[in-house]
């Protein structure tokens, strides 16, 4: 008789690869806001 076991995960949520692939969508998302406020600053600041 065989037992049921539930699928091991595909990835270990403990491996630096994803970690690195975290930190990069954090300084991606980071840098995308600093753009945009950028982009605000310099069009409010624009001379008319």
């Amino acid at each position: 008789m065989t037992t049921h076991r539930a699928p091991k995960p595909l990835a270990d949520p403990d491996r630096p690869v994803e970690r690195a692939v975290n930190a990069a969508l954090i300084l991606g998302a980071l840098a995308g806001v600093g753009w945009i406020v950028g982009m605000i600053y310099t069009l409010v600041r624009w001379p008319v």
